[in-house]
């Protein structure tokens, strides 16, 4: 028998490592407070998105993707592997996508500009107003991560032999002892802390002196398009240029934003860029916005919905606008706005995170990576460094 491993959360990075410890050798038990995941994991696009990474990440967006493929191929789930389109309907949209078509092959992103009359025929869903083109690139895929996550449990405990535990709150770790709200117990070798910015309610004082806090977006979903329309790649306008990490390194993106902030400050207040990404079921996912620390309260504010809505229309056409959910989620961030956190604040015991939304692109690499530094001193160097960068 291998290491006995804890993975406590079973959202997407709790699945992971779940994952990847299994396929090691470890005997590995996934602990879920709930039923099944019902955090930011199942809160959004579904989009494995490895062009809104920086290059430094790039590597682990790929291999996250490659992972993405196995678990599709294994589990049966819905994929679409229908690539990215970020759409210019400005000059000064236009020019940052040219800026960062130039730059990236020498990052290793794999992206093509294409003219207005490319964008369309590929995607019928974009208007042709004011369409200047588009820059197109084949590595992101789309799941469904209501579905995806739903079956992820079965599929570890009849694939790779973890045992699930829902319903279970684990509120001690003091290895080699677990403990649940119920005094349940149970030994471990190691344990991954993998439920999000809940995490705090472990380690509050580990969540205090990184300074973690929260990001609330606001999204929604369509109902099924009509007559099995589709509406092909993921689509980002161009105020997603402002938001990815990707586009920092063009010249044209400082002006870009002062336009943004000048004509719709409306926009920069609630941390509007929208996308939508359509799922197998042909429902279209549309979002999103970004409120911070104190702004988050549990109510969502109609306002966002309609600046979204009247952002996206300006932007796509779709057959059937009704509206069928509306939700949304809260994801962990950093002051320093790095797109992980990994913590030990034990011997054997790891908190990682996906903090900046970007869980469900870097998850499975991220894990991966870390579960080939099975020693202690290997994986404490990798920690550190992590945190640092």
């Amino acid at each position: 028998m291998g290491e006995r491993v804890a993975v406590i959360g079973a959202g997407i990075v709790g699945v992971a490592h779940a994952w990847r410890e299994a396929v090691r050798g470890a005997s590995v038990t996934l602990f879920e407070r709930g039923g099944r995941a019902e955090g930011a994991s199942v809160r959004n696009f579904g989009m494995i998105w490895p062009i809104g990474q920086p290059a430094q990440r790039l590597e682990t967006a790929l291999l996250s993707r490659s992972l993405w493929s196995e678990f599709v191929g294994e589990t049966g789930v819905w994929s679409g592997p229908s690539g990215s389109l970020h759409v210019a309907t400005r000059r000064d949209e236009w020019r940052v996508l040219s800026e960062f078509a130039e730059l990236a092959p020498r990052w290793g992103y794999a992206c093509r500009l294409l003219s207005a009359e490319r964008v369309r025929a590929l995607c019928p869903a974009v208007r042709s107003e004011g369409l200047r083109g588009g820059l197109f690139s084949d590595t992101e895929m789309g799941v469904d991560p209501r579905e995806a996550l739903a079956v992820a449990p079965r599929w570890l405990a009849e694939r790779h032999g973890v045992v699930f535990e829902p319903e279970t709150t684990i509120v001690e770790v003091d290895l080699p002892r677990v403990r649940s709200s119920t005094g349940r117990r149970w030994e471990f070798d190691r344990v991954t802390v993998a439920s999000g910015a809940d995490f705090q309610t472990l380690y509050p004082d580990v969540f205090a002196a990184h300074r973690l806090g929260r990001c609330k977006l606001q999204m929604m979903r369509t109902a099924p398009q009509p007559a099995g329309w589709r509406m092909g790649p993921m689509i980002a306008s161009g105020l997603t240029l402002r938001h990815y990490p990707t586009f920092e390194a063009c010249p044209g993106l400082p002006a870009l934003r002062q336009r943004i902030a000048a004509e719709t400050p409306e926009l920069d207040r609630y941390g509007i860029h929208v996308m939508a990404a359509q799922n197998g079921q042909g429902e279209v996912v549309l979002g999103d916005s970004h409120e911070y620390g104190a702004a988050i309260d549990p109510f969502d504010k109609e306002e966002i919905t309609r600046l979204m809505l009247r952002e996206l229309n300006a932007l796509i056409d779709l057959p059937d606008w009704s509206l069928a959910a509306r939700w949304h989620g809260v994801y962990a961030v950093q002051p320093s706005g790095d797109v992980q956190f990994v913590h030990q604040p034990a011997e054997g015991v790891a908190i990682v995170i996906a903090t900046g939304g970007c869980g469900m692109t870097l998850s499975f690499g991220l894990a991966e990576q870390m579960a080939q530094r099975r020693d202690p001193a290997s994986w404490a160097q990798y920690a550190s460094a992590a945190h640092t960068r």
